[in-house]
């Protein structure tokens, strides 16, 4: 996988699949998958997509979480560069670039017709505008991605050039993430509820509790998308989603949230089923910051007293893979990390022993999410093996889980999937982040990856990302499928997730 470009030109990708739009009139109303039509004009391509995870809101620059970058990334807001289906670099909204031969300086040529929906051009302006934006506005945790910049400098009217304090590995890669969003410089009053990018499709509306309503961007300065609407409908649960699909209702389910449901959609005249992997780690969150998992001891007990295959097997009708760790596959600085914490109950009775904590009671606190739901349960029940009583309280998600677990930290376990991509520095390397682990050989070790060679990256984050397995600052429980179930008029649906963005640009119906 490509992490830094080692080229000095990269050539104006490729339209394919890249959304250019088609003048529509006001939205529909309606949610339901297909084809509208008025009389005497053509036909509205209508593509309907199921989720289970709504957003709280569309500011993703204030607001943490996947959902928000899931329906708008890529497809509303781009950024200078994307990542394509392989997880390499490639341009967007720079058709090219240059690096510095120091890695110090990077030299992007922007696109020079592309235009914000709120009627403003983008310009090198823009880049200076919403760079700058991350660290001044920004009040994510993802904003620490930024602090690597030194300045941005106006070159040209379509040309921009980006200095760094010291050469990064990751600082490219992160541009294609939210924090590389553009934004217009006119365009940030209300982010929470009028999103304004440059993307192939626009907002048109939100019914809180629904849906959110796309259309096709009549300004885009690419290629046409492959449908003229879109529709994100959010269920609250696996049998309201199925039921959708079978019905009609949606074209598409995003994330197939009962693995063990999947022989409804067999007849394959009627349905596809697109099996892959995501960047998506569930994890099994420990509170490092207080008793009783501030006690090494206690987290490799609960490490061993986790049996991942039948977790697996029973919570998810074993879909997805154990890795061990917080890297996927997919990073070139993954490794099999499983054999450190064998399922060992003897092990994890002693462990607790000689933490004097026998008989333990936490507080276990999930997102009421689909996965979590099921596999914390199979987690009570293992831990109470060993004589840890695991109380289940369910938190609405996002909205409670992040105000509860990820900002105050109130928690002793947790269990959410972590689908940004390339987030294990974030989450272990920020002793304020919500798992509360502080290893400053870690953060060391963060640092000397990111401005090394690609080759003492890749060795250096191996390193600490084993440390992080082998001090238990978390269990890894297993990476989340790809799993989408669709009608067989959709196409283009992708085998596997590389992105926070559930990207619409290449897909179309029949």
């Amino acid at each position: 996988m490509s992490r830094r470009p080692n080229v000095s030109f990269l050539p104006r990708r490729s339209v394919l699949g890249i959304g250019a739009g088609l003048g529509l009139g006001a939205a529909v109303a309606g949610c339901t998958a297909g084809s509208t039509s008025t009389p005497g004009g053509p036909a509205t391509r209508t593509l309907t997509v199921g989720f289970v995870a709504e957003p709280a809101n569309l500011d993703f620059t204030r607001t943490d979480g996947a959902a928000i970058p899931q329906a708008l990334l890529v497809n509303v807001y781009e950024g200078l560069v994307k990542l394509d289906q392989n997880g390499a670099i490639v341009p967007l909204l720079a058709k090219s670039w240059k690096v510095s031969d120091d890695r110090l300086n990077y030299t992007f040529e922007l696109v020079d017709n592309a235009r914000f929906t709120n009627g403003r051009p983008f310009t090198a302006d823009d880049v200076i505008f919403s760079i700058d934006r991350v660290t001044k506005e920004w009040t994510t945790s993802l904003k620490a991605k930024m602090d690597v910049v030194a300045e941005t400098t106006k070159i040209g009217e379509h040309s921009v050039q980006v200095t760094l304090k010291q050469p990064s590995n990751s600082w490219l890669y992160s541009m294609a993430t939210r924090v590389g969003a553009m934004f217009s410089t006119t365009g940030v009053d209300d982010l929470a509820n009028q999103p304004y990018g440059t993307g192939p499709f626009r907002f048109v509306e939100w019914k809180r509790g629904d849906s959110i309503t796309l259309e096709a961007n009549p300004d885009y300065w690419g290629a046409k998308p492959g449908v003229d609407r879109v529709v994100l409908r959010y269920f609250k649960d696996a049998t309201a989603l199925n039921n959708a699909l079978l019905s009609g209702g949606i074209d598409v389910i995003s994330a197939v949230v009962a693995p063990e449901s999947l022989g409804q959609f067999g007849d394959t005249a009627r349905f596809q089923v697109i099996e892959g992997t995501s960047t998506g780690e569930v994890v099994l969150s420990l509170n490092n910051g207080r008793p009783p998992f501030d006690d090494v001891r206690v987290r490799r007990a609960v490490r061993h007293a986790i049996n991942h295959q039948e977790l697996l097997d029973t919570a998810w009708a074993g879909r997805g893979q154990l890795i061990g760790g917080m890297v996927p596959p997919s990073d070139p600085w993954y490794e099999d990390l499983t054999g450190l914490y064998p399922y060992d109950p003897a092990k994890a009775k002693a462990l607790l022993a000689e933490a004097g904590a026998e008989k333990l009671t936490v507080k276990f606190r999930i997102a009421n999410l689909p996965y979590a739901t099921a596999a914390a349960q199979v987690v009570k029940s293992q831990l109470q093996q060993v004589g840890i009583t695991a109380n289940i309280e369910p938190l609405e998600f996002p909205a409670r889980w992040l105000d509860q677990v990820f900002t105050k930290a109130d928690y002793d376990l947790s269990i959410v999937n972590h689908v940004e991509p390339r987030d294990i520095t974030a989450v272990f390397g920020n002793p304020k982040y919500y798992p509360r682990y502080d290893n400053a050989e870690v953060r060391k070790l963060f640092a000397e990856a990111d401005a090394g060679t690609e080759d003492e990256q890749v060795a250096t984050m191996k390193q600490a990302a084993k440390i992080i397995s082998e001090d238990a600052a978390a269990d890894f429980l297993f990476l989340f499928p790809n799993l989408m179930v669709a009608t067989t008029a959709v196409k283009g649906l992708p085998q596997n997730v590389v992105s926070e963005s559930f990207d619409l640009t290449g897909l179309s119906k029949t």
